[in-house]
């Protein structure tokens, strides 16, 4: 497929995951005083939980909401899910405040969830959290189209440029590669992922060579773009509630 025509299915994909109704949280807690620390809480208590971070290449302007119909969904077939956000470039975030606040969450949080559950760039940060030293952060991490290889995506320029942003330049992208590129640090939890071959926002390429460096479980998705994983009712859905159940 023409990276063209993988652009048109990703905006396909986007246009109908933007279309669906937002869900509300049956509640909300804060793990600390920024207006982007905070976590909403979906379906009940007593669940097997997951813990979901969102993408949108770290940039303020792409927030939770877009995966809130996601957390209802699951929510409804029993899941505990709590829908983390945290800052991001352009509200206070960047290398290294938003993996502080996703730290900060999980230990908020407490205990280690059932599935950690991270798409695009909330997938580098749910593989960072599989590395992180402090404790487990999960049973196990399940990453949707993650950004996977930081180094990779920033010789490609994905989205303008994101990496660099994230790593607060590109002076500063060298010296910070090594303690926020995935691909250097190796995973303590079990890993697996899921990817579009017709991704044309994050290149399935960058999750092969991760699992390939890191023996993560890699099921590709054939002919599915960035955003359909994470869209109820969409037979990539089917597979990402395949994959959590």
């Amino acid at each position: 497929m023409s990276g063209s025509a993988e652009q048109g299915t990703d905006a396909g994909e986007w246009a109908a995951l933007s279309a669906l109704p937002p869900v509300a949280p049956d509640s909300t807690l804060r793990y600390g005083p920024h207006p982007s620390q905070l976590v909403d809480r979906y379906g009940p208590d007593d669940g097997p939980r997951v813990t979901v971070l969102h993408g949108g290449f770290w940039r303020e302007a792409y927030d939770r909401s877009h995966l809130t119909s996601a957390a209802g969904a699951l929510a409804r077939r029993g899941w505990t899910v709590d829908l983390v956000e945290y800052r991001r470039v352009g509200g206070g975030g960047g290398w290294p405040a938003t993996a502080d606040d996703v730290a900060a969450a999980l230990d908020l949080l407490g205990g280690p969830p059932h599935v950690l559950l991270g798409h695009s760039a909330g997938g580098q940060l749910a593989l960072w959290a599989a590395w992180r030293r402090e404790r487990a952060a999960s049973a196990r991490v399940l990453a949707v189209s993650p950004v996977a290889d930081l180094a990779r995506a920033h010789e490609l320029g994905l989205s303008a440029g994101a990496v660099a942003a994230f790593l607060g330049g590109p002076e500063h992208v060298a010296e910070r590669l090594p303690e926020a590129d995935p691909m250097r640090l190796f995973p303590r939890t079990p890993v697996e992922i899921l990817h579009g071959t017709a991704d044309g926002s994050v290149p399935v390429a960058l999750s092969r060579r991760y699992a390939n460096d890191w023996g993560a479980r890699l099921h590709l998705l054939p002919g599915v773009g960035h955003f359909a994983p994470l869209t109820p009712g969409s037979a990539a859905f089917d597979v990402l509630l395949s994959a959590l159940d």
